[in-house]
């Protein structure tokens, strides 16, 4: 089976601007030598001044001493405003070089993010603010940089927060990070509201916990979903006990067996990330998941990243349809069969991150495999880069002034920055944040739930049940 694929050709364009960037990292590099040669020249007046001020002190002594004492101090106080004058060239020397330097000095391969059109302003109408349940217990820095983020989003977008928590460890984290007069004022305009519940369940225990411990955090944040209170919730604790908190109380959709997880994962176009499911929540998987997972992938992928035609993939060991175990094999033909979807083949390891899909499908183990790997990817390639950054004087200004593209590199590969994955499947909008989360993870994963109940992923995904096949 051919691919329907478009084989990417060098673009002109990048070459050229990595000339342009080039040409201005070298120009600026020589006017920060040419201020260290004036730092240099500058000193050498200074100390010859001195010196004749010197000079002239001895002659002067040989007069008299009264007038070699006024001419001295004289010549040594316009020796002083010399080395005063050298020290702000330089200074203004150095202030010129940081200051071209940093327009100058971009990524070439820079593309400007789209910015989400969701920016809330002061004279949103309350009423049509999306209502959001957030775990404030969950996650390892639980609850302040997740307090923090939330406060941050209100702002960002038009939703309110409903957060869920122990309100005396709330209160005690607003007060340690200096939130407490923001909280307190956005709970007066009522855009953000503290529900008490219990502790939240443990990284370490076991998902099935949810069902005994009923006021544990994200089984509160999960009933203010299923009783209509608010529209979606946010998690970034424990990802089984989410997922095991949304099937006992808002249930699967009709026809899906089993939810997954999609996570988004960085590609060569910044501005197209590929959708990766499932990546954790099934370990094993039946034909029927996989396409399952596909029908899912593709309704995310046309009403979140809006692509009106997704390519979807099946993550495999080569791209011949005669590849793979017995689980691709029999996925790639129930694929093949669907004509509701764009399937357009398999997708080898290499192909994942290129941009050639928008949705790959696959196993929960094989996924979460690809995304532990993946997270690892960002802080060992910024370390290569470190290591291999030329040395002496050139080297060292070059490092400096790139050292946050190196970083925007780290975080354009690290999945703990995209802020969180939604869970697809279950009768209810749920993103499970990393659970590492810092504020703006929080964001970043409010600003996709906000995105989810805008676009109506609900109203389109309880329309699958309406396919025959999923009837059957």
């Amino acid at each position: 089976m051919k691919r329907d694929l478009h084989s990417k050709k060098p673009q002109p364009r990048a070459i050229r601007r990595l000339v342009i960037w080039y040409k201005r990292n070298t120009a600026v590099t020589s006017l920060v030598d040419t201020a260290a040669t004036a730092s240099n020249v500058a000193g050498n007046v200074a100390g010859n001044v001195v010196s004749s001020a010197g000079s002239v002190v001895n002659t002067a002594s040989n007069v008299a001493s009264n007038v070699a004492g006024n001419v001295a101090g004289n010549v040594v106080s316009s020796a002083g405003s010399v080395v005063n004058t050298a020290s702000s060239v330089v200074s203004s020397a150095s202030s010129i070089a940081r200051n071209t330097l940093q327009p100058l000095v971009f990524d070439p391969l820079k593309r400007l993010q789209n910015q989400d059109n969701l920016i809330a302003s002061e004279d949103v109408d309350n009423s049509k603010r999306v209502w959001i349940a957030v775990d404030g217990m969950g996650g390892d820095h639980a609850p302040g940089p997740i307090l923090e983020g939330c406060l941050d989003a209100i702002s960002r977008f038009p939703i309110n927060i409903k957060f869920v928590g122990q309100i005396d460890a709330i209160h005690e984290a607003a007060h340690k990070i200096g939130l407490y007069e923001l909280m307190d004022n956005e709970i007066q305009n009522n855009r953000f509201e503290l529900i008490e519940s219990g502790a939240a369940i443990g990284m370490n225990e076991e998902a099935t916990a949810v069902r005994k411990r009923k006021d544990a955090s994200i089984n509160v944040a999960m009933n203010l979903v299923k009783e209509n209170q608010a529209e979606a919730v946010y998690s970034a604790g424990n990802s089984g006990a989410l997922m095991a908190a949304a099937i006992f109380r808002v249930g699967r959709l009709k026809g899906i067996e089993r939810p997954a997880i999609g996570a988004l994962f960085p590609t060569r176009d910044q501005t197209r990330p590929v959708l990766v499911l499932d990546v954790g929540a099934n370990t094993d998987c039946k034909p029927s998941y996989l396409y399952q997972f596909a029908l899912l992938g593709n309704i995310y992928a046309k009403d979140v990243l809006q692509i009106k035609k997704p390519k979807i993939g099946l993550l495999n060991i080569g791209e011949e349809d005669c590849k793979g175990n017995e689980l691709s094999l029999k996925t790639f033909k129930l694929l093949s069969n669907e004509k509701s979807i764009n399937f357009i083949g398999n997708c080898e390891g290499r192909d994942v991150l290129t941009g050639e899909f928008d949705v790959v499908v696959c196993d929960g183990f094989t996924g979460n495999v690809l995304l532990k790997f993946l997270e690892s990817v960002g802080g060992v390639l910024l370390d290569i880069l470190r290591a291999e950054l030329p040395r002496g004087r050139r080297g060292k200004v070059g490092s400096a002034f790139l050292r946050s593209n190196l970083l925007r590199i780290k975080k354009r590969l690290d999945h703990a920055e995209h802020g969180g994955a939604l869970l697809l499947g279950v009768n209810g909008i749920c993103v499970i944040g990393h659970g590492s989360s810092k504020s703006l993870s929080v964001v970043s994963a409010l600003r996709l739930a906000h995105s989810a109940v805008s676009h109506d992923v609900m109203e389109h995904l309880t329309q699958l049940q309406n396919l025959q096949v999923l009837n059957s």
